[in-house]
């Protein structure tokens, strides 16, 4: 149903007439009276009575009374929001995140919320897993998280993302008979130098490690220290195809097989996100390819 065409319903019934309506919509009667005719053969009912002399409405026309009404105010709601956002001159976003969305995707969100809001700034703090996100929230020292959306989020509100595709990025002298895509017990012959601290992070590269995590040589939380260790040949690593393809171009990036992907998404604290924040999460989706959405939240 066209939006217009609610509109101009509200407006007749407002009115008790078309002449009125048109006035007030500033329109010609006889456009008014087919965007009329238009809504009820869309519709496939009689919306006014037309015997007498001012519009009353039938029984289907009460019934999209009220609906229409509540479209209309959903609509007006909704710009109100977008406007707030539109209108901002100045503010900060906080947001935590840790070491595996570091790099992706936060530098290009980011990026992106200061190309749309020149004039806001963000704050990116860093946390000790998604217990650390929560915890940050939790205290109001950040108002939006990210985070892995497999992960407990407890009651706070979430908005899933996309996710990010992992590979292996092994230093050239380790790569000779490695195939591509790498079964998963090819990586667990490999020295791995991945974060192996949080426990879900842990879960999710189970089947690359081997019994008691042996072939774990070296468990770093610092993504940039991990990238040259593995540019020096101290060992492989695993993470986002768009970040070893940026970092460790000398290094040979290996699909997995099965595939091993990680998915992402936003974590806010309980009432009415700012206007700053409304900003961040529009960057957030338009980053991810969903389209925009800001009051979206919900449960995973």
């Amino acid at each position: 149903m066209d939006l217009h065409l609610v509109t101009y319903f509200v407006a007749v019934v407002d009115h008790g007439g078309i002449t009125k309506a048109a006035q007030s919509l500033y329109i010609s009667q006889p456009s008014l009276s087919q965007a009329i005719r238009t809504l009820e053969k869309r519709l496939g009912v009689t919306l006014f009575d037309r015997t007498g002399r001012r519009l009353e409405l039938t029984e289907a026309g009460r019934k999209l009374d009220v609906a229409a009404r509540r479209i209309l105010a959903d609509v007006d709601r909704a710009k109100a929001k977008v406007d707030a956002v539109r209108e901002l001159r100045a503010g900060r976003v906080d947001v935590v995140t840790y070491a595996a969305f570091s790099i992706d995707p936060v530098v290009n969100v980011v990026r992106l919320f200061r190309e749309r809001f020149p004039r806001l700034s963000v704050r990116v703090i860093s946390a000790d897993g998604p217990g650390g996100v929560l915890s940050a929230l939790r205290s109001g020292d950040a108002e939006i998280g990210i985070m892995d959306s497999a992960a407990e989020h407890a009651t706070f509100s979430a908005i899933p993302m996309a996710e990010q595709d992992l590979v292996v990025a092994v230093p050239p002298r380790l790569a000779e008979e490695l195939p591509d895509p790498a079964p998963h017990s090819a990586v667990r012959a490999l020295p791995l130098i991945i974060d192996h601290s949080d426990q879900h992070t842990a879960n999710l590269f189970a089947g690359i490690v081997d019994d008691d995590a042996k072939n774990v040589v070296i468990d770093c939380q610092l993504p940039s220290a991990v990238w040259s260790l593995v540019r020096s040949g101290t060992g492989a690593t695993v993470l986002p195809r768009t970040v070893a393809d940026r970092q460790l171009a000398g290094t040979r990036r290996v699909a997995l097989d099965p595939p091993l992907s990680r998915p992402w998404g936003l974590v806010l604290r309980s009432g009415l996100p700012s206007p700053a924040a409304l900003a961040f999460i529009s960057a957030a989706r338009a980053h991810s390819g969903i389209s925009p959405d800001p009051s979206d939240t919900q449960d995973w």
